[in-house]
């Protein structure tokens, strides 16, 4: 069989069924967003080398690493790293605290001196911009979940931890069309003085936070249970133009309950979207999926070898992970 490629494009009650505490009705998205996330710590994306050396030793510093304090200094930007590293450099070793997989590591940073700077042979980052897809806000506890998937940092394939982050206003401006093998993406214009509202995680679900926005005055839908989503027509929300949200058709070839993240296997039919993207792109994860008049789950990832078909994930999934 061909191997497909994929891209990321509580309450308990005394009863036997666990209630979540999520609204019936839930208000639909489909606006583009702009994202911004400051992580947790400083991330190590890579090493560089000084007059042909490496100059890190790894293990003992290694690409995914996040570097939480300095010389027993915390550190939680770029800019403080800096600060903290030129405060001790006559030490010439620097004592690290790193968090590697949710452990904690210390080990010595060696600063080399040329041309009278000091470099650490170190590449760093601290934030992350990009787009994606509003999928829902619940109007009772004003939550709100988006790309039904996690972002990842691409040099160390990590998963950013929040530290704090927004989402907001975003104009899409053209799209590069989808072949297969090659996903194409929207391309939008941030405008980050209009924030709708605070990233308080990124996990495999989506990003999830609080709305802090006035509410927008858009048709609420019915949350569909698991159950209720059919093999079938149904249609997505997105927006290919400027700030226009359109349906788009959509059918679902297969449903898989038991996967965690990739529960609707869909093809595209709409021919406009079609003609407009190729298929799939990135940009469009968090897209909602509707069908039978109700929310049934969100789009999250292409299909690399077919950009027509992708995968979605049960909106109840997302909705319990955003309340969790």
């Amino acid at each position: 069989m061909k191997k497909l490629r994929l891209v990321i494009l509580t309450m308990l009650l005394l009863s036997p069924l666990n209630v979540w505490a999520y609204s019936n009705k839930i208000i639909v998205g489909g606006e583009n967003i702009g994202i911004n996330i400051q992580s947790k710590g400083v991330l190590v994306v890579g090493f560089y080398k000084i007059d042909g050396k490496s100059v890190v030793s790894e293990p003992n510093i290694s690409v995914g690493d996040i570097i939480l304090k300095v010389a027993g200094e915390s550190v939680s930007s770029i800019n403080e790293l800096t600060n903290k590293i030129e405060k001790h450099i006559q030490d010439n070793k620097i004592d690290l605290e790193l968090e590697r997989d949710g452990k904690i590591y210390n080990t010595k940073l060696t600063l080399v001196e040329k041309d009278g700077v000091f470099k650490t042979g170190l590449y760093v980052k601290d934030s992350m911009t990009g787009i994606g897809t509003l999928t829902y806000i619940d109007p009772e506890t004003k939550k709100f979940g988006s790309l039904g998937h996690e972002i990842i940092e691409a040099n160390s394939n990590k998963r950013i931890e929040v530290k704090t982050g927004l989402i907001f206003d975003s104009i899409v401006t053209g799209i590069t069309k989808s072949i297969d093998g090659t996903p194409g993406e929207k391309h939008a214009k941030l405008d980050n003085s209009k924030v709708f509202g605070n990233i308080l995680k990124n996990t495999q679900y989506g990003l999830f936070g609080d709305y802090t926005a006035e509410l927008p005055d858009k048709k609420m839908y019915e949350v569909a249970k698991k159950e209720e989503v059919k093999v079938g027509e149904a249609k997505i929300l997105t927006v290919l133009d400027n700030k226009e949200i359109k349906e788009f058709k959509i059918n679902i070839t297969k449903i898989n309950e038991y996967n965690k993240i990739k529960n609707l296997y869909f093809e595209i039919e709409d021919k406009e979207l079609l003609d407009k993207t190729g298929g799939v792109v990135q940009g469009m994860s968090g897209s909602p999926i509707i069908q039978n008049g109700k929310v049934i789950g969100a789009v999250t990832h292409v299909i690399v070898d077919n950009v027509r078909t992708g995968y979605g994930i049960f909106i109840t999934t997302m909705l319990e992970e955003g309340e969790n």
